[in-house]
């Protein structure tokens, strides 16, 4: 069997993804651009209704542009302007996958991954022996008979990985393909899932909701919000640096904007020193910043801790308490700021109570406040 007989056109048009989207839906606005490049994973997050789905739709061809471009390589897979040109799906060598495997019920596991083969051309014997070969890659050796029904949730999300990857797609959209499963099944499919990505040079799209997806599958992290992108860059620095309060609790950082005045930075209660220099740096006084750090970093203090007293240290009503698998995190107001405290820690804590806190400021750091829009 040749290598030529099992390639699928998507692999000989492989290249740079360059699209910019725009949609219109219900009063709904997705404007955002969005670039990767051969080879690279590209982490796509956002909260519930922020756009990411119809992204992937577009990029995959089931969604319509109300304007902008879909480009692969040299290829124009969709273009508003000047002229309405649209490519099917099938014929962009772009897949799809989402939560649902969507395996065909009546087909073995073999045959489910040879299916995107054989509708390509491959021989029927060629395109089975190569879904045996990624039954081995995926970890799934001698399970080729079982048809979806006799396969564990994280078992047919290999399945659907192995049979999207066989066909040498130029570029593979994954829609929270991990949500469903259960959090060690879904450690083993990550780890699956950066190993082939890896091994298969594939381009890679990844909408997600989990950071861990985010720093173990891709480079670089697309943050959208409201139908616009708000933060992109290496998903380390985004992490970082969170540029609005979503990605900040992405991070699991606590993100509070405030203004710097005479050296001081202020925000509600808390006051703390702010340097002159370094890039939250602004001339004039009243710049808006903002303060990063840790919910860890921020100790309950003595209740009686006033305005008056030294930086970090204020009082403020806890509005939520939410239990974590450390402890519990308390949620303050006037400023926002979340605090992880240890389970013993938090006995006597009520919603609506007021507590005394405290923040190191050498635990803190400055960004600016103002967030453009990337796109």
């Amino acid at each position: 069997m040749s290598d030529s007989a099992i390639r699928a056109p998507g692999r000989a048009a492989t290249g740079r993804l360059d699209a910019r989207v725009v949609v219109h839906r219900d009063g709904f606005r997705l404007d955002a651009a969005l670039q990767a490049e051969p080879g690279t994973v590209v982490a796509l997050m956002g909260p519930s209704g922020a756009g990411k789905s119809t992204l992937l739709g577009v990029l995959a061809g089931l969604v319509a542009l109300d304007d902008g471009h879909v480009r692969l390589g040299e290829r124009i897979l969709d273009s508003a302007v000047p002229s309405r040109r649209r490519v099917a799906p099938s014929r962009r060598g772009i897949v799809l996958l989402g939560q649902n495997p969507r395996l065909f019920p009546h087909l073995s596991a073999n045959a489910n991954i040879a299916f995107g083969l054989r509708i390509h051309g491959v021989p029927k014997t060629d395109a089975a022996a190569v879904a045996d070969d990624w039954l081995q890659r995926v970890g799934l050796p001698g399970l080729g008979a079982r048809r979806p029904s006799q396969l564990s949730g994280g078992q047919q999300q290999r399945i659907a990985l192995a049979r999207a990857l066989a066909t040498g797609p130029a570029a593979l959209l994954l829609d929270e393909p991990l949500t469903s499963l259960d959090a060690e099944t879904a450690a083993d499919v990550r780890a699956l899932l950066h190993e082939q990505l890896v091994a298969t040079g594939t381009t890679a799209i990844v909408a997600t909701h989990d950071a861990v997806d985010a720093v173990s599958l891709a480079q670089r992290l697309v943050v959208l919000e409201d139908g616009r992108v708000t933060q992109s860059g290496p998903v380390r620095d985004v992490l970082a640096a969170p540029a609005t309060r979503f990605s900040a609790a992405v991070a699991g950082l606590n993100r509070v904007e405030g203004r710097r005045e005479s050296g001081r930075w202020r925000s509600g209660g808390l006051t703390l020193p702010a340097r002159d220099d370094g890039p939250a740096a602004a001339p004039g006084s009243g710049a808006a910043v903002a303060a990063i750090f840790r919910p860890s970093a921020v100790r309950i203090a003595a209740a009686h801790v006033g305005a008056d007293a030294r930086d970090g240290a204020w009082r403020a009503r806890v509005v939520r308490l939410e239990q974590t698998p450390a402890g519990v995190r308390v949620r303050t107001a006037d400023p926002d700021v979340a605090v992880d405290v240890a389970a013993e820690s938090a006995t006597g804590l009520a919603v609506g109570a007021t507590v005394g806190l405290r923040l190191d400021p050498a635990e803190v750091r400055f960004v600016p406040a103002h967030v453009e829009r990337v796109s």
